[in-house]
């Protein structure tokens, strides 16, 4: 039985090469992002905004009562086919009950939750009413007069406009903020009242001086503007930059309160309120008892009770330079002009949508006049029946067919076919002398309104007049006050975090299991013994100020950083932190030395088991930045014996084994820059010997400690007396280590 041939196998992939595949599949994609998503367009709006709003003013929404938000987010699925999750959320950002924008598009009623807070949740769309805001007239003003281009929705069954015929910059007016593929938008509001003032000043004189009527940045949750002309006008002519708002607050006597009522726009009450209770608790800030979200339908309360006495106006400081009462915004004004995303100042914004407004009115000109001359038309053939009546009545009568009326009556009076028929739909109770002169007497003020319909298209000066005129209406009917206000600074100084810390004195403790703890002074007066873990002691007591830096040396060679104020405070009768978790220090590794500084001022001092000493300048540990590790923070090739803090030369004991000492002094010692310095040898040491004790000579309880002075070094030091060899091995609180 012969075999069938076996079929060739499919290749199980098909080899394409890279930049086919991003062409094909990842830019239509990223195309989609950028033009249909996430960047505004002139109008001040993204495609999920204009469908929503559009449709609500196709509801009829503009005027009448408000209706379920639930039947809007139906009716929008008409023209975004998104989920209702999706569709409402962008509905809840447009309302009044949002508080989002400076002039909100939608009137609300419900819980629609606040743009100042993460946790307010909206209720669900079933629950909530809406309408249009008075506002939206403005953005569809002869909307239906072909002053926009329309275009088909996604199944094709009904039109969508392509932009919105906003009266008004808008794009300057509502903030958006939207991430694409590649590139990214964030316009910061204006001022309705100034943009529309900036933009007539910019009609008539394209050179003006935007500044001298668009002062700052103007945002919906109030705050303050911190002013710098130079990031101003960097934003204004270039369309990037980044600017600060901070908070308003008041201070309650009384009470001891400080209430902050307006928040940058960035930020949320609890992103602010956990961060002011975390620097509390890290014992950064201690003059704060409470802090409370008391926000009602008042509005935005942040309470923070503070101690009596206290200053709140250099606590309120403190909590700028830490928190985000006082915060960053960046601007990046990046829209769509024409499909294609540029990046424009202030000045290019108000020219492409002058540009764009002025080809709406054209188009809606056009549109009237076109529409005029339609009616003017069937009016003058209306006016050739008045000669007469009577004859039009006998055409009609004496006419047998009715497919005849309308070209005897064209032959009759001379009229063409759309005219005839204008006739011959007339009423015969309107075939009347009176009504006939009444609807001829139309003729001259329509052609009088289509000669000046004319002259204004032909007018660029003209149009840019009827705009500037819009404007100032616009201005005068819903402007507002400024809600941010501008806090010029004529002189930045940056404050150190530090000079915020306060300050007070602390004692630090040190444990053989690598155990720490910081108490206050105040605290240690009222405790009483240290608790420590069970078979664990205290190895080193240290006194501080809150705003030291602590080195902590390890047996690994390497020194960790904190600031004191980073450390929690805690009481005697805590077992403290443990230093292994606190560090990041491997599991093996023990703090065999803490040492504090305020300057980094002095030397550290590091006595090796084989006679040497390496004294490294404190400013070899200061850093530029916040490091809080530093590997080779002295030598290991010899075991450390000792380490000292001093802030100057001074006299120190070496001891050798149990029989010699040397007595020097440190200016003996050259300063080594580099920290991994292995020293210079101090104690010529014979074979087998070692450094077995040090200790500064001050501590030293010896009978006549000068017997072991040397002069130079290395030395071999001097044999102890009886008596000191008696002291050094029984008094092992002087100071001393022990190998």
């Amino acid at each position: 039985m012969s075999k069938k041939p076996t079929q060739p196998q499919a290749e199980p992939f098909i080899t394409q090469q890279i930049t086919e595949t991003l062409e094909t599949n990842y830019m239509p994609y990223a195309m989609s992002v950028i033009v249909s998503r996430a960047i505004p367009e002139i109008d001040g709006f993204k495609p999920s905004h204009r469908k929503l709003l559009y449709t609500m003013y196709n509801m009829g929404l503009l005027k009448g009562g408000r209706i379920k938000s639930a039947d809007v987010v139906g009716q929008t699925m008409r023209l975004n086919p998104h989920g209702d999750a999706a569709i409402y959320e962008t509905l809840v950002r447009l309302t009044r009950g949002n508080a989002a924008l400076l002039h909100p598009f939608i009137d609300s009623k419900g819980n629609f939750g606040k743009q100042y807070s993460r946790d307010m949740a909206y209720a669900a769309s079933r629950y909530t009413e809406v309408k249009l805001d008075s506002i939206c007239a403005e953005l569809f003003e002869n909307i239906d007069k072909d002053s926009v281009d329309f275009i088909d929705n996604y199944n094709g069954t009904m039109k969508e406009p392509v932009l919105f015929p906003s009266t008004f910059p808008n794009v300057l007016v509502t903030p958006n903020y939207g991430i694409a593929v590649g590139m990214a938008s964030s316009i910061c509001s204006f001022n309705l009242k100034e943009v529309c003032d900036a933009a007539i000043a910019f009609i008539k004189d394209e050179s003006c001086d935007i500044l001298q009527f668009l002062s700052a940045p103007d945002f919906s949750t109030g705050g303050e503007f911190i002013y710098e002309e130079a990031e101003i006008k960097q934003i204004y002519e270039t369309g990037r930059g980044s600017f600060k708002l901070r908070a308003k607050y008041r201070f309650d006597k009384k009470h001891s309160c400080i209430e902050i009522y307006e928040i940058p726009y960035s930020t949320t009450i609890e992103v602010i309120v956990d961060k002011i209770a975390a620097l509390v608790k890290q014992n950064k800030i201690r003059d704060i008892n409470d802090v409370r979200d008391e926000t009602d339908l008042n509005g935005l309360k942040i309470a923070i009770d503070i101690k009596r006495g206290a200053d709140a106006d250099v606590i309120m400081q403190r909590l700028y330079s830490m928190t985000t009462l006082s915060d960053s915004m960046s601007a990046n004004f990046n829209v769509l002009i024409a499909g294609k995303p540029m990046t424009l100042g202030v000045k290019g914004l108000l020219r492409e949508w002058l540009k764009f407004r002025m080809q709406c009115v054209k188009r809606y000109i056009a549109y009237d006049i076109k529409r005029k001359e339609e009616k003017l038309h069937l009016l003058t053939g209306l006016s050739k029946i008045l000669l007469d009546i009577d004859k039009a009545i006998r055409i009609v009568r004496e006419t047998e067919e009715d497919s005849q009326v309308i070209p005897n009556l064209m032959t009759g009076f001379d009229i063409d076919k759309l005219q005839a028929e204008y006739v011959a739909e007339i009423k015969l109770r309107n075939l009347n002398k009176q009504y006939i002169l009444n609807r001829i007497s139309e003729l001259d003020g329509l052609k009088a309104e289509i000669d000046s319909l004319k002259q204004t298209l032909g007018s660029d000066a003209a149009i840019k007049s009827l705009i500037s005129k819009q404007l100032k209406e616009i201005a005068k009917k819903y402007g507002v006050p400024r809600k941010t206000d501008i806090i010029h600074i004529i002189a930045k100084e940056s404050v150190p975090e530090h000079v915020f810390i306060e300050d007070y004195g602390l004692k630090l403790f040190l444990t053989e299991q690598n155990y720490f703890k910081k108490i206050s002074l105040v605290s240690l007066r009222t405790s009483g013994e240290q608790n420590v873990k069970e078979g664990d002691k205290v190895i080193q007591e240290l006194e501080a100020t809150n705003k030291s830096d602590i080195l902590f040396f390890s047996d690994k060679c390497t020194v960790y950083k904190l600031k004191a104020y980073e450390v929690s405070d805690c009481k005697a009768s805590s077992m403290g932190e443990y230093l292994t978790n606190m560090l990041g220090m491997v599991v093996d590794e023990r703090v065999v030395k803490i040492t504090t500084t305020t300057d980094y001022s002095g030397f550290m001092l590091f006595v090796f088991k084989n006679g040497k000493i390496a004294k490294i300048p404190m400013s070899s540990y200061a850093t530029k930045v916040n490091r809080k590790k530093l590997i080779n923070a002295y030598g290991g090739a010899s075991p450390l014996v000792f380490a000292e803090h001093i802030a100057g030369d001074l006299d120190v004991l070496l001891v050798r084994d149990s029989d010699k000492a040397a007595l020097l002094n440190t200016g003996l010692i050259p300063e080594k820059v580099t920290r991994s310095s292995g020293g210079v040898q101090v104690y010529t040491l014979k074979r087998g010997s070692n450094i077995s004790k040090f200790c500064l000579a001050e501590t030293a309880v010896l009978e006549n400690i000068e017997l072991y002075r040397i002069g130079k070094i290395p030395s071999t030091g001097h044999f102890l007396a009886d008596i000191d060899k008696s002291a050094l091995s029984f008094d092992v609180n002087i100071g001393l280590w022990d190998i």
